[in-house]
């Protein structure tokens, strides 16, 4: 009696979270957010989903992704060719973690030289990462792409990756082992056959291929310690401010055991919520791209 009782005390909670579940699916599925919190919590589905074509439907107004569609292939056009030296390093790598017992024969390689890394590096390791650590927050003050509150996020996040990395198992051989077979794996699931298919991939082709990537380095991170999907699912979103179509969402999530924070501007069009980042990010490259053609026609006039 009292399993029936609790089971239908318990009957509407898992109702409420049913409809919540699928609420939160028809949110990533549509483009935008209703509310901005809608809109950047289905973001971060899309993303741990690895749907970066999703992503930046969704995350995007519809103009600004046909924009940032259309401008794909103009990017990758103005790249300058691929010399014959970075073609041939791009084929041995390739062939390499691709090839017939490619795992085993990586590992082979890779043991003797983990071991002489460890013997010379392992009390340095720390210091090192230090140093690199010290690098990276000095490029993060300097980078006038970023405002003093993300400056501030940037470098709170590193203080955690720090003691992370200094403490990861890098010289474990049987992780090392594992991480080599993830190399294989993903780059077989790639499947790039030359550095110049790359340039030629179309949007939606170059999106799957960022998707399997991604996979990859998540596998790899998630077997030396740091979760990008445990950081994903611990997120809390609430506004801080919301005015004249115009939002800032506070996340709160938790890494490596430890609380951060971070925050997202988001804006309306049409009744939907959009990263106003992103539109800003597409805007100006997409003016860049132009900037040659105006140029060249100044001149033809």
């Amino acid at each position: 009696m009292r399993f029936r009782s609790l089971r239908r005390s318990l009957l509407p909670f898992v109702a409420v979270l049913a409809l919540a579940a699928c609420h939160n699916q028809d949110e990533a599925a549509q483009v935008g957010g209703s509310t901005p919190e809608a809109a950047l919590q289905g973001s971060i589905e899309l993303l741990k989903a690895g749907d970066f074509n999703g992503l930046w439907k969704h995350a995007l107004p519809p103009a600004d992704y046909a924009t940032l569609r259309a401008d794909w292939s103009r990017h990758n056009a103005n790249q300058p060719p691929v010399s014959a030296a970075d073609k041939l390093r791009f084929d041995e790598a390739v062939q390499k973690l691709t090839g017939p017992d490619a795992q085993d024969k990586l590992y082979a390689e890779l043991q003797p030289k983990l071991s002489q890394m460890e013997q010379q590096y392992k009390d340095q390791l720390p210091v090192l990462i230090s140093v690199g650590d010290a690098l990276l927050k000095n490029g993060v003050a300097k980078n006038p792409n970023l405002d003093s509150e993300q400056k501030a996020q940037a470098n709170q996040l590193l203080d955690v990756l720090q003691p992370w990395a200094q403490q990861a198992p890098w010289f474990d051989q049987a992780k090392a082992k594992q991480a080599v077979g993830v190399l294989v794996a993903t780059a077989r699931q790639l499947d790039l056959k030359s550095p110049e298919q790359l340039r030629t991939l179309d949007f939606d082709a170059a999106m799957a291929k960022y998707a399997t990537g991604y996979t990859g380095l998540k596998q790899l991170l998630a077997l030396y310690g740091l979760s990008v999907d445990a950081a994903l699912d611990s997120a809390k979103l609430s506004t801080l401010s919301s005015k004249d179509g115009r939002a800032v969402v506070k996340v709160d999530y938790t890494l490596l055991g430890k609380p951060l924070a971070a925050e997202s501007t988001l804006v309306q069009q049409d009744g939907r919520w959009y990263s106003e980042a992103l539109i800003r990010n597409v805007r100006e490259a997409h003016e860049r791209l132009q900037q040659p053609a105006v140029a060249g026609s100044a001149v033809a006039n």
